[in-house]
């Protein structure tokens, strides 16, 4: 493998919990296109093969980095895993949003100089956005043009809450809805603000209209077994956004064969044909 270099930081988003990143490159002190990899919900940085992902992008020649959402319910203290309940309930998406804009900002305009200049590249940043976070992506890139392209792997087509009248006349009535963590059966806190903070931000959140109007190109992959997120979501994105690239990859689970722990010194197959075709997209368009 070649030599891949890690930097561990925390960025401090304005008036919010900092939260943390890392980064993975090889250190040739030539600028190299970025790539920012985004969790989904209940999703965090380190989570099952990110890792893996992370140094495979690296050794294709990219300055890549993946960042644990400020609210995603790890913290600077301890970003292994989610355990701060109350900080993954007062999450919402435009939090998310912010995040990624401070992200951003350090990388085109560093204020904390914790990233080397030399080895990376401002003009040529693109996004991957997994699950939830497929829809954060594409929110931010939709309002930011400091982003050249992206890719959704099992995005969510709409951040429109689904949940029954009744759930969401109790879920407003008590300001909290408890959900479950299939992985480690802690029972999870949402609360009603994630509802308020949606529809009183259309339009920076309402994915079917800001697909619309993406300029970016956009590269769609979604797996044809998806348990979580059906895979009509990735068409509506395509009916949406007519000149993106769609990929329904076959025999292909929504965490594209990983699981936490990952143990296994190799990418799942599934993951590195989504990394194999991401790549090739985003050196098409670098």
């Amino acid at each position: 493998m070649p030599d891949i270099k890690k930097i561990d930081f925390v960025l401090q988003p304005p008036h919010q919990r900092p939260f943390t990143a890392d980064a993975r490159y090889q250190p040739t002190q030539q600028p190299k296109p970025v790539v920012v990899f985004v969790h989904g919900f209940k999703g965090f940085k380190d989570w099952g093969h990110f890792n893996l992902l992370a140094d495979y992008f690296a050794c294709h020649g990219f300055f890549f980095i993946k960042l644990n959402l400020s609210h995603n319910g790890t913290s600077v203290a301890n970003c292994s895993d989610v355990h701060d309940l109350e900080a993954f309930g007062k999450n919402n998406f435009c939090i998310e949003l912010d995040d990624l804009d401070t992200l951003l900002n350090e990388l085109t305009a560093p204020a904390a100089g914790v990233l080397p200049e030399q080895e990376l590249n401002p003009d040529n940043i693109f996004l991957i956005g997994h699950s939830r976070g497929g829809g954060a992506v594409l929110a931010k890139a939709a309002e930011d043009a400091r982003v050249k392209g992206l890719a959704t792997w099992s995005a969510v087509s709409d951040f429109n809450m689904r949940w029954s009248p009744e759930v969401m006349a109790q879920w407003q009535q008590e300001g909290v809805q408890w959900i479950a963590n299939a992985r480690t059966g802690v029972q999870m806190p949402l609360y009603y603000q994630l509802v308020e903070n949606y529809q009183a931000n259309l339009h920076r959140l309402h994915l079917p209209k800001l697909v619309q109007q993406l300029q970016q190109p956009l590269l769609i992959l979604h797996g044809e077994e998806d348990e979580t997120l059906p895979v009509q979501m990735a068409h509506d994105l395509k009916t949406w956004k007519p000149d993106a690239t769609l990929h329904l990859l076959p025999d292909t689970d929504h965490s594209y064969g990983g699981r936490h722990p990952y143990p296994e010194p190799q990418l799942p197959v599934a993951a590195q044909k989504a990394a194999d075709l991401t790549i090739q997209f985003f050196r098409n368009h670098a």
